[in-house]
């Protein structure tokens, strides 16, 4: 027997979560029967994708139970282990949730190579974000060298990385982001042509901005927040352009739905400008896992790609980094350190 403890969701948040929509609690875990393991989690992920797992709404996976443990992707090491695939010993990745351990039968884990990178970037630059970034401008954007490419969310654990990608296709990158620091680390750290700080503007000048660092307009956007942004970006986009809807984090809890663009005035620029927008999930394309590590991980390992992580400490403390993720209050990859790294 393991004594653990876990986040559970409380109760269904209105609007934006509240430290009373979780709760910590202790838990004990049984010994692994035959074909499981023990796993003592080392980091924890917190994504934006979360905040819907907490709403008892239809989508593209179920939500979280009241009373169920909180769901995310951690890193951690396998303790005990009746399964010869996963040896005691082993750094594995898998969607563990937010807990400090837990028990599993080996399904959608991978065996993570500590010498490869720091295995924090399992959750980040060499994970679910990573892959999210290399698919969404790869094959949904279909981005080209001498196109100009706008990300959202620029210095996010998915934006960052998906600008980068496209530098290094020879693209023109214009990123937007939350303040002048993230903006300046966009294009002193990153490489980005230009970063946008969507919050010193309205949509009005934000498009005007836009304007100025695109003069030939924009045939690539890396959709991840919603809101002006999104306003801003289409009215700029060229004919044939293609949009990759990623995450519409601005909406997410609610808030600036009824100052929203009408649908009619989306409808009109997508017709007008023929534009082509593609909603995608991650999990439909994790078949490119391949492909992307084999990519991404030497550009890692050799710098051309960096990565930036905001870490909380302590599972009892990934609650409140949760509701300052949904905020921006994050730079780059928010973690949580549940635990020491070996």
């Amino acid at each position: 027997m393991t004594a653990a403890r876990a986040i559970t969701l409380a109760s269904r948040p209105q609007g934006q979560p509240t430290p009373d929509n979780f709760s910590l609690d202790d838990i004990t875990l049984p010994a692994p029967a035959k074909g499981e393991f023990l796993v003592r989690n080392i980091w924890l992920s917190l994504d934006p994708y979360m905040r819907g797992r907490m709403d008892d709404a239809k989508s593209y996976a179920a939500p979280v139970a009241i009373g169920g443990i909180m769901e995310g992707g951690t890193v951690g090491e396998v303790m005990v282990s009746e399964n010869p695939h996963f040896p005691a010993g082993a750094i594995v990745s898998g969607q563990f949730g937010w807990a400090t351990h837990t028990i599993s039968d080996g399904m959608g884990v991978r065996i993570i190579d500590p010498s490869v990178a720091p295995i924090s970037t399992a959750l980040g630059v060499l994970g679910m974000p990573g892959i999210t970034a290399f698919v969404g401008l790869n094959d949904i954007l279909q981005a080209k060298a001498g196109e100009t490419v706008v990300v959202s969310a620029a210095t996010g654990a998915v934006g960052s990385l998906a600008a980068q990608l496209a530098k290094a296709k020879g693209c023109h990158v214009i990123g937007v982001a939350g303040g002048a620091k993230k903006c300046a680390f966009a294009v002193s750290e990153l490489g980005l042509d230009a970063c946008l700080d969507h919050r010193a503007h309205d949509v009005k000048s934000l498009a005007a901005a836009l304007k100025e660092a695109a003069p030939k307009g924009v045939d690539c956007y890396f959709e991840n927040v919603g809101g002006k942004t999104t306003e801003a970006v289409i009215t700029r986009m060229n004919t044939h352009g293609r949009i990759a809807l990623c995450g519409m984090i601005a909406w997410y809890s609610g808030q600036g739905i009824a100052d929203a663009a009408p649908l009619p005035f989306a409808w009109r620029n997508i017709l007008t400008r023929r534009l082509r927008v593609q909603g995608f999930i991650i999990f439909d394309h994790f078949d490119r896992f391949p492909a992307f590590v084999s990519e991404v991980a030497p550009m890692v390992a050799d710098g051309r790609v960096k990565f930036r992580e905001t870490v909380a400490e302590g599972l009892e403390n990934a609650p409140e980094a949760f509701m300052a993720l949904l905020k921006g209050g994050n730079f780059g990859k928010q973690l949580v350190r549940v635990g020491p790294d070996p």
